[in-house]
C-alpha cells in the first residue's frame, strides 16, 4: 500500500494542481501542507500559489520541474 506522500507526489508529477479539498477527496489527506513539507524536505520542487475561491483564499500546490 502506497503512503499518502507517495500518492501525492505521483499526482503532483502529472503537472496537475492540488488543493487541500482535492487531497481530502482523493487521498483522505487532511494535512496536505504537512505532506508537502515532507516532500520538499526530501528535495522535491513543489511550489505553492494562493488563489481566491469565493470569499476564501486557498493554497494550490504544483510540481515545479
Amino acid at each position: 500500500m502506497k503512503s499518502q506522500n507517495a500518492k501525492i507526489l505521483n499526482y503532483l508529477k502529472t503537472k496537475k494542481p492540488l488543493t487541500t479539498k482535492d487531497a481530502q477527496e482523493m487521498f483522505s489527506c487532511y494535512r496536505l501542507a504537512s505532506r508537502v513539507y515532507d516532500l520538499r524536505s526530501q528535495g522535491h520542487p513543489i511550489v505553492s500559489q494562493t488563489k481566491k475561491v469565493g470569499n476564501a483564499v486557498i493554497a494550490e500546490y504544483r510540481y515545479a520541474s
